[in-house]
């Protein structure tokens, strides 16, 4: 699964030109011929298997980490012996490293244990990559799929290889390993022509419900991911998630009705597509869906109790796929947290200490060991009725003092409110590092400043002071007519740079605005001296009229995003900060 800041552009520009295709599931049934390949079928052991993704990594705290983890062989056993306590008989493996792949293989068949696999092969982008830089792609792309074969081929391994994907999420328009259909046909092609088991790509559902004729007719079935939940934050008019109609005792189970009919509804984007193109019957499995528990994104749905209605949903959902209209298999997104994911962990039936979330518990209602897994309970005590539902913004009473002070080291003035629980964060987790130094500081503003070093993603780099609690907002509207924001700013970085607030709504859409600020804008220089810039709110205002300064969430964000700013991808100067405030 890959997501970015960019992805909300991405999925909502591929929804409109989805609209036609919204359509009922139906097919999918047959073996019809498709041009290129006659479709080789699903075995009964893959669709009846109850299936979840896997991932061994434990300690790596960031991709450039996972090359440096050493990962056991008694860690593998450990992990499989809990997925299996689970009652998962299948797994799902990313892709076909020796560290990973055939070390799980080796554990399963060294313990004869009751598992499958669908393995995967992991393919670089090439789409926007330089021409310099492709020949080294095409070659770590050839050796991926060159091992999956080798895997699937084994003697020893084959009869646990039920099904090989080529490809996680290569052709979906947020994707960051974005892959020229042609190539990625080619790749189906070579693997489908050494193996026989059936061969699929992975990838996003609204990729699924466009997917070129290239690739459609190298597979022999659709594996689609589909994320509800996500869709909620990334899209929140996607669908009547919220429910607001409905009395808040109900809401919580009428919230997770509408989100499994929303992953059916796409499911459907995606049947009816290959229908149209003459491939009802192509099955359709889903190779990721998931719930995350954790995710401060999501704070009406990120719950370890609508974990468990999710999956217990989608059992049922499974079920009928395996005898009608449906998905023919659904693997679950995911077995155990991966820390290394930063922003986007917490999707894990178990978390990083392999302890069993809500979800799962009742399986082993004792908290004992199952079998050869010692199972143990993840902290926190759960009900039924603790489940998270949509609840509408709670308006604080208005602040009257003059100021509004974010950061300071100055004494509190006579008229000012210094709010408490407010957290310096990065976009996407890592991309700034801004600790306090004492070195450096704004006039009158003695003895530190925040030090920001951005450590920019492809789309830029951000850094905010907000709540962790989205609820956590104040109001600010006797500001609104004639307020300002004021902070002092020492830099020498290269172009534009960004200040920018946001806000909640009534139906916690929360709205933001940026206003892009070079030289002598507001005051703002980039020579290295301190220069304070002072912005009008109603500027902010007028480039977001949906902004609520009742519901005030980010009280302070700077960044450069690239598309909105125009400076070169990578420009990046130390930039220090000190003296942030709202005056009225």
């Amino acid at each position: 699964m890959q997501h970015s800041i960019l992805r909300a552009r991405a999925v909502r520009a591929v929804l409109i030109g989805l609209s036609a295709f919204m359509l009922a599931a139906c097919g999918g049934s047959d073996t019809t011929p498709v041009t290129g390949v006659q479709i080789r079928p699903l075995s009964p052991e893959f669709m009846t298997r109850k299936a979840v993704a896997y991932s061994p990594y434990r300690t790596a705290v960031n991709a450039a980490g996972l090359d440096a983890e050493v990962i056991p062989p008694a860690n593998i056993k450990q992990d499989l012996d809990l997925v299996l306590a689970a009652g998962f008989r299948q797994i799902r493996l990313f892709g076909s490293d020796d560290k990973v792949a055939r070390q799980t293989l080796q554990v399963i068949v060294d313990n004869n244990m009751n598992l499958r696999v669908q393995l995967g092969a992991f393919i670089q982008g090439d789409t926007f990559a330089a021409a310099a830089d492709k020949p080294a792609i095409y070659a770590a792309n050839e050796a991926s799929i060159a091992r999956v074969v080798a895997l699937a081929n084994n003697p020893t391994f084959k009869p646990l290889v039920l099904a090989v994907s080529i490809g996680n999420e290569t052709q979906v328009d947020f994707s960051g390993v974005r892959t020229k259909p042609e190539t990625l046909a080619g790749y189906l092609r070579k693997v489908r022509s050494q193996i026989e088991q059936p061969v699929t790509t992975d990838d996003n559902v609204f990729a699924w419900a466009a997917m070129p004729v290239q690739i459609t007719n190298e597979i022999d079935f659709a594996s689609i991911h589909t994320y509800p939940q996500l869709d909620t934050f990334f899209n929140p008019t996607l669908f009547n998630w919220r429910q607001k109609d409905v009395p808040e005792a109900e809401r919580a189970q009428a919230m997770m009705n509408a989100v499994i009919a929303e992953a059916k509804r796409q499911y459907g984007l995606a049947r009816s597509y290959l229908d149209s193109k003459g491939l009802s019957g192509m099955p359709i499995t889903v190779g990721e869906t998931g719930w995350n528990v954790i995710d401060p994104r999501l704070p009406f749905l990120a719950h370890p109790v609508n974990q468990k209605m999710y999956l217990d949903a989608l059992a049922a959902w499974a079920d009928e796929g395996r005898t009608g209209a449906g998905p023919k298999a659904v693997f679950y997104f995911e077995a155990f947290d991966e820390p290394w994911k930063l922003g986007d962990d917490g999707w894990g039936l178990f978390n990083k200490q392999r302890q069993a979330r809500y979800a799962i518990q009742a399986i082993n209602a004792n908290n004992s060991p199952a079998g050869s897994a010692t199972w143990v309970y993840a902290p926190g005590t759960f009900l039924p009725t603790s489940a998270l539902y949509f609840k509408p913004a709670v308006v604080k009473p208005a602040l009257t003092e003059s100021n509004y002070v974010i950061y300071t080291d100055a004494a509190p003035g006579t008229s000012e409110f210094r709010p408490v629980n407010l957290f310096w964060d990065a976009f996407d987790g890592n991309t700034a590092i801004a600790p306090e130094v004492t070195s450096k500081f704004a006039p009158g503003d003695a003895t530190r400043s925040i030090e920001i070093t951005p450590q920019p993603a492809s789309f830029g780099w951000g850094f905010l002071r907000q709540p962790h609690d989205t609820g956590d907002t104040d109001n600010l509207s006797g500001y609104a007519s004639t307020g300002r924001l004021n902070f002092w700013i020492s830099t020498t970085y290269p172009g534009k740079i960004e200040i920018g607030i946001s806000t909640d709504t009534q139906d916690r859409l929360a709205q933001e605005a940026y206003l892009q600020l070079q030289p002598g804008n507001f005051g703002y220089c980039n020579t290295g001296a301190w220069c304070q810039v002072s912005i009008p709110l109603q500027d902010f205002i007028a480039k977001n009229p949906k902004l609520d300064l009742s519901l005030v969430l980010s009280r302070f964000i700077i960044a450069d995003v690239y598309a909105r700013t125009g400076n070169a991808p990578g420009s990046t100067a130390k930039l220090n900060i000190d003296g942030i405030y709202w005056s009225r």
